[in-house]
């Protein structure tokens, strides 16, 4: 099990008929995404939340949390929440609303500009013999 089906129907249910939220399978469990930015995921029975370097500190000094090591480097900004700490949908919707907050204050991201592509036609010459 890549990641706990019971906490992600919880999810789903706290999160239901909020606009422009996606659920996306990625790197192995589910991430929940607004406006294209990943706010909590699931991998594991661990909830990952998104509360930016700022918020980082404070969010790792709230009950069974740790810093997110995915990678086996932590990330700054992102945090494991264990199932403890999501036991009620009190503190489910509390960890749910610290991402989408989170989120809601970054900013788009900046497109890049198209790159100019050279068009470059070649003509050649028809051989007349």
């Amino acid at each position: 099990m890549a990641y706990d089906e019971r906490l992600a129907e919880r999810v789903r249910s706290l999160l239901k008929g909020h606009p422009a939220l996606v659920e996306r399978k990625m790197f192995g469990g589910l991430a929940y995404m607004s406006q294209g930015k990943m706010f909590v995921g699931i991998l594991n029975d661990d909830l990952v939340v998104r509360v930016g370097a700022d918020g980082h500190d404070a969010a790792l000094k709230e009950p069974h949390t740790r810093p997110m090591d995915f990678t086996g480097k932590p990330m700054r900004g992102y945090i494991y929440v264990g199932p403890g700490g999501v036991k009620t949908g009190s503190q489910l919707r509390t960890w749910l609303s610290k991402g989408l907050t989170f989120v809601a204050g970054v900013p788009p991201k900046k497109r890049k500009p198209a790159r100019s592509t050279s068009t470059t036609v070649h003509h050649n010459r028809r051989r007349t013999s």
